[in-house]
């Protein structure tokens, strides 16, 4: 049976609790006091500092029995400090069952939406746990839910309460991501798998090494290699598991006077509150854990919404109000971009189906339909993004993706109400639906965390005009592109009629000028808050350097074609070519070149999905090229025939 450390006082408090015998501190493994990482590194957030594996179990308390490697010799460990406070004890450290107490399959039926609406600090902002528990969860493990080597599924909720208890051995379990195969043959860990225990890599000399020669040449701001940045990402992802299982990470505390303060776990009450204050959390908190223990889900519900009301009475001013959270974990579930995916796929099928038919008008209304309904989800889960950030949703990869996504095909909806040809659907519904499918495939590479924003981008009014204008302009390269995949396809089947039907070639044309405007003034605008945020309007920083580089290809594109240089079909080429242009600034400046000053879009991944992609389009392109040629070389000797025949 699992043991516990408890003083005399606590067990007095709760003598229904059973009082265990000894247990050794939570000393952590022996290595992993050398991934010390500032919550800066690990969590987005300047305002803590937790070394990894440090002898903390909401600080002081535990270390889970399975651990056999010889404790940490931290600072922390070496204070005199860890003099157990009776209610200190009481949050889940002084009720530590063993898996013998707490059975796997007992929470698995419990209702955590009480719980997930409880406030914590977290990256820098206030969130329920719902949200704190899903981030985790995916930044561990790259994925929303968790099976473990019982076969048994793990929600988000569920897995940092168990975490938080300890009720299963998870230092053992393999569920670390290593997305790099090439780190993971370097470490000697088996390639088959792409998941590892905290044992291991914690253990692993190897990854030590590679990861502070990587935060060395980081310091010294030096280009880091694949391998180097995954070594960081690894370490990263240990030091939140630690602060979970140890309880540090878990910020439910709020401070009582200013927002800017930092919150503090359970176990560090006393740095706001006396006792007194804080002695109405202690049976509520208890009755949590012993309802989650015995799978009582009414018990569990009705402690974790008195827990979140008594946590709001110590400061009614910090603590956010209960719209707010209710407002985040609807976002969470509702789900409503995964909804818009399937009425995408379902629409894109539809209006292929009803093209076809040629005739198949009803069934082109059904798929406009539907696609307007995804829309509506879209638009819903944009609307519901912005108001818990507070902001316009493009201030990292994921946003931009979600909001460029739905531009496109709203700007398709726009010209297919203008013009009436469900064409502009058939472009700009692949489009959004791949993005969004690739968006959602790396949640890694492209999390979809709700951050606090960088300073330099502190001001609404010049990130919605400057930024939504840019990307605006992305979704209408876009769309031009998913046009031009159209007309190319089209070349490639039946050259002489595709080069026939003007009101194509037009309407690309328009799509491509409304993409230029929106470019142009996105660029001018950009310069004009460059100078506002940094004192000059222009200073060739790699992001300013792409989008000029873009804009000009597309205006070389449009004069080009005004001045007769070159026929639609090179139009058709340059709408799909130009685009590489677009992806390089607005993909490649930031996970590629990851230079200058726009640094808050940096991220890594994903190369293999873009280098796929532009190497796949390319060679299309080229294919179309040869076969439009092919059929210019072909009609021309006829021509000829049929002038000789009209002379004689």
């Amino acid at each position: 049976m699992r043991i516990l450390q408890c003083s005399v006082a606590t067990s007095a408090l709760f003598p229904a609790l059973p009082l265990p015998s000894i247990v050794k501190l939570n000393t952590g493994l022996k290595v992993a006091e050398l991934f010390h990482r500032t919550q800066t590194e690990t969590n987005k957030s300047a305002q803590y500092y937790y070394p990894l594996g440090d002898a903390v179990s909401l600080r002081s308390v535990r270390l889970p029995r399975h651990s056999a490697v010889p404790e940490l010799h931290s600072r922390h460990l070496k204070t005199p400090t860890f003099i157990f406070i009776a209610a200190t004890s009481a949050l889940f450290a002084s009720v530590v069952y063993g898996q013998s107490d707490l059975p796997n399959s007992s929470s698995g039926s419990l209702d955590f939406k009480q719980w997930g609406l409880t406030a914590i600090q977290d990256g820098g902002r206030r969130k329920p746990v719902d949200t704190f528990a899903r981030e985790t969860l995916i930044r561990i493990t790259g994925r929303s839910t968790f099976t473990d080597k019982l076969g048994r599924n793990w929600q988000p909720n569920d897995f940092v309460l168990s975490a938080l208890l300890e009720t299963r051995d998870w230092k053992n379990e393999p569920m670390v991501l290593i997305s790099v195969g090439r780190l993971i043959e370097q470490l000697g860990l088996d390639k088959t798998e792409r998941r590892f225990s905290f044992a291991q890599l914690a253990g692993s000399a190897e990854l030590l090494r590679i990861a502070n020669e990587a935060r060395a040449r980081k310091r010294a701001e030096e280009p880091l290699d694949r391998v180097q940045q995954e070594a960081l990402t690894v370490s990263d992802r240990l030091a939140m598991l630690s602060n979970v299982t140890n309880g540090s990470g878990f910020l439910i505390i709020p401070a009582p006077r200013n927002e800017t303060d930092p919150w503090v776990e359970p176990s560090e009450f006393s740095r706001y509150y006396t006792e007194a204050q804080f002695a109405p959390l202690q049976t509520q908190l208890q009755t949590l854990v012993t309802a989650y223990a015995q799978g009582d889900g009414f018990n569990f519900s009705r402690a974790a919404s008195q827990l979140r009301e008594g946590l709001r009475e110590l400061s009614p001013t910090i603590y956010p109000q209960d719209r707010q959270l209710r407002l985040e974990y609807f976002y969470n579930h509702f789900e409503g971009f995964y909804r818009a995916i399937w009425c995408y796929g379902i629409a894109l099928v539809i209006l292929i189906v009803a093209h076809l038919r040629k005739r198949g008008r009803t069934l082109r209304n059904i798929g406009v339909a539907v696609a307007i309904v995804g829309l509506a989800f879209q638009a819903s889960g944009i609307a519901m993004r912005c108001m818990i950030a507070g902001r316009p949703p493009v201030t990292n990869m994921y946003e931009s993706i979600i909001w460029v996504s739905f531009a496109v095909l709203f700007f398709g909806m726009i010209f297919f109400a203008r013009y009436r040809t469900p064409v502009y659907l058939l472009a700009a519904l692949p489009v959004t639906l791949v993005a969004l499918l690739l968006v959602h495939q790396m949640p890694i590479a492209m999390p979809s965390s709700i951050d606090p924003l960088v300073p330099v981008l502190r001001d609404n009014f010049w990130l919605t005009i400057h930024v939504l204008t840019i990307t605006l302009s992305y979704a209408a390269f876009a769309l031009a592109m998913g046009f031009g995949h159209i007309l190319l396809w089209r070349y490639v089947r039946n050259p002489a009629a595709a080069s026939a039907d003007a009101p194509m070639h037009f309407w690309l044309y328009r799509v491509l000028q409304l993409g230029v405007l929106l470019l142009a003034a996105g660029t001018i605008l950009g310069g004009v808050w460059a100078n506002y945020s940094w004192g000059r309007f222009w200073g060739w920083d790699p992001k300013e350097t792409w989008a000029l580089i873009a804009l000009l290809c597309y205006i070389l594109t449009l004069h080009g074609r005004l001045a007769g240089w070159w026929t639609e079909f090179g139009l058709v080429v340059a709408s799909v070519v130009c685009f590489l242009a677009v992806l390089m600034a607005w993909y490649g400046v930031n996970f590629v070149l990851g230079k200058g000053l726009h640094s808050y879009g940096f991220g890594i991944g994903g190369e293999t999905y873009v280098a796929t992609f532009v190497v796949a389009d390319l060679l299309f392109v080229v294919f179309a090229i040869w076969r439009y040629r092919a059929s210019k070389r072909t009609l021309s000797p006829v021509s000829e025939i049929e002038g000789e025949r009209a002379t004689g």
